[in-house]
């Protein structure tokens, strides 16, 4: 595996993982006075998880040199 995609992985998994916690307990959040709704946290979740996977699919792969 190559580095860049093990630590986009180990990232974006990080990242999931917060989102995921915030939906599941409901934790607020606010930007510059604009209340976050917890579903966005669910929608980012599924994107940052998403990422994770990929990362990890395309680092396991060898591609032959020609």
């Amino acid at each position: 595996m190559r580095r860049y995609e093990l630590v986009s992985g180990v990232l974006f998994s990080i990242i999931a993982l917060a989102q995921l916690t915030r939906t599941l307990l409901g934790w607020p959040v606010q930007v510059d006075g604009f209340n976050v709704p917890v579903w966005f946290s669910g929608v980012a979740f599924l994107i940052t998880a998403s990422l994770a996977v990929w990362a990890f699919r395309s680092g396991g792969r060898q591609l032959s040199a020609v």
